[in-house]
């Protein structure tokens, strides 16, 4: 009887990420909202927060030098990464050496990229977003025409300011529109408080992480026209419902057929209630 095939060995140890990044000469670009962490063990938490990995495919955004690619590809998922910053390509391709199959970088703008086309498959997103466009990004996630969309759950780091909004409740300083558009067909929590100093350069603010997954769409609903309900109601949000809602055809009547007070302001309503709204003029 034959013996078993050997099985093949173990990839060699990466070299520790500082001493990449001090190889390829890399930094923190502030134009591109770069900043960069460094701790495996606080890197392979938030690998963790969407639960098991192994065999899933995941689009991380924004990967820089590659610190959470690591320990993603730890967790035995498939990356698929948008860099749009071509020094850090170089750093990625070695890790791409090292896992075989199991790693793919797509140069560019992730703003302009089709994620579902580079995907071609359910998956996950987990990203320590750039800054100066992780709502942007997330806006445009919550906004997906189909849903169910392809994307089972977002994993985002933001400013900690930025990642309060969009978990907030009503009559809360930081309940607004990201808030609606973020809960209306989706859950959100805070999964993880991310002090500043784990970064390098360290951020003027403090980070957080945020854990979305989709939920039942209500019907009768247009996304499109929720969007448009929330961007007036908040526009001024100091003002009356009657007021920040009359430039859009339709609400005022809207309210009074469901029956909200046009007297109230847009932060005293519930998500429930915008959805109502938007289904009365959907």
């Amino acid at each position: 009887m034959s013996a078993p095939p050997a099985s093949p060995p173990p990839p060699p140890p990466l070299p520790p990420l500082r001493e990449v990044i001090a190889r390829h000469g890399l930094s923190a670009s502030k134009a591109l909202g770069q900043n960069f962490l460094f701790d495996a063990q606080l890197l392979g938490r938030i690998a963790a927060i969407p639960g098991p990995l192994d065999g899933r495919a995941v689009l991380e955004i924004g990967p820089g030098p590659g610190g959470l690619t690591r320990a993603l590809l730890a967790a035995g998922a498939r990356v698929t990464a948008i860099e749009m910053d071509r020094r850090c390509l170089p750093a990625l391709d070695e890790l791409a050496q090292a896992h075989p199959g199991r790693l793919r970088v797509v140069e560019g703008d992730a703003m302009r990229i089709d994620h579902d086309a580079q995907m071609g498959e359910p998956y996950a997103v987990v990203a320590n977003l750039p800054y100066n466009v992780g709502t942007a990004l997330l806006v445009r996630w919550l906004g997906a025409a189909a849903w169910p969309p392809r994307w089972r759950s977002l994993t985002l780091m933001f400013q900690q300011e930025v990642a309060q909004r969009i978990v907030a409740r009503p009559d809360s300083a930081a309940y607004g529109r990201l808030a609606v558009l973020a809960q209306w067909r989706s859950t959100a929590r805070l999964a993880m408080k991310v002090h500043r100093s784990a970064f390098t350069p360290p951020p003027k603010v403090m980070s957080a992480i945020v854990h979305l997954e989709p939920a039942a769409m209500p019907e009768g609903v247009s996304p499109r026209v929720l969007e448009r309900v929330t961007e007036a109601a908040f526009g001024q949000r100091r003002k009356m419902l009657r007021q920040s809602l009359k430039g859009l055809p339709g609400a005022i009547e809207a309210l009074d057929a469901i029956g909200i007070d046009p007297r109230r302001r847009a932060e005293t309503l519930a998500v429930e209630e915008f959805v109502a709204l938007a289904r009365g003029l959907s």
